[in-house]
Formats: C-alpha cells, structure tokens, sequence
C-alpha cells in the first residue's frame, strides 16, 4: 500500500529581527490561501523575477509580467506618472501595494529593477504615459447627441 505524499512548496524565510515589518507570521496560519501566496516568493524566486523583469521589452510584456505577480503572488504594481512633469524615468511613481508577507527588501528591488528596465527602454515609458493621457493620444471625448424623439 502507497501513502501518499503531501508536497510542501518552499516559503520565504523569515528576515532579521527588526529589519522588516512584513508581517510574515500572520500569514503562516493561512498557507495554501490566496493571501499566503506571496510567500512563495523566496530569494530565489525573486532573483528570477528580476532576471525576468530585466528582459521586459515592451509596454504589453510590462503588463503581461504584471498581470502574472498579481496572479501567482497577489503583488499589486503601480506605475503612474508624478504629479508635476514627467522629465525621466524618476518622475514616474513604481510601488507595489502594501500587503502582509511582502518583504520591505522586496518593496525596494521590484521598482528599482522596473526603473533600470524603463531606462534602458523609453519607449515602454513613453507607452506608460500615453496610457494616462499625458501625450494626448487618447481620443478627445464628444459630447453626446440630443435625443431625438
């Protein structure tokens, strides 16, 4: 008779004491729930999400890997321009949304390996800010017509 064996996927392990406030423990009640996901996301797996976000080369493979973090590790990226003029790729505003389980290293090396992406490639930013209108691509809106009766 063969018994069956339970596959315990590999979690992030624990940061110093003090380093972080990712409130990580709070999450270790609830592995196997969306909420837990992030915590698969170990060193490993994030040196190759960096690898992976190094290789993005346009706007829709920006989405394409932003739509998988969301799936896979509940990770919510924002990327909007600054309130006042966008000069460089400094005046664009990358975070990720707060959540438990999410390193503060990580909240630092995702935007800063996105940044180091855009800057190699200005056309995704340019992309990013066509997307909020500040290039003035998108179609001016037309009043609506009177209804006829």
């Amino acid at each position: 008779m063969s018994q069956a064996v339970l596959f315990q996927p590999a979690i992030r392990k624990e940061c110093p004491p003090g380093a972080c406030a990712c409130e990580r423990e709070l999450l270790l009640d609830k592995l196997g729930s969306e909420a837990a996901r992030i915590l698969l996301l170990t060193r490993e797996e994030e040196k190759r999400l960096i690898e992976r976000i190094s290789r993005i080369g346009s706007y829709e493979d920006l989405l394409h890997v932003s739509r998988l973090m969301h799936k896979n590790l509940g990770i919510v990226l924002q990327i909007s321009p600054a309130a006042v003029e966008v000069r460089t790729v400094r005046g664009l505003q990358i975070r990720l949304a707060d959540q438990p389980g999410l390193c503060r290293k990580t909240r630092e090396t995702i935007p800063a390996a996105i940044r180091k992406c855009l800057e190699h490639n200005p056309a995704i930013v340019y992309a990013i800010l066509d997307a909020h209108d500040l290039l003035g691509a998108a179609a001016p809106a037309r009043p609506e017509e009177p209804a006829t009766s």
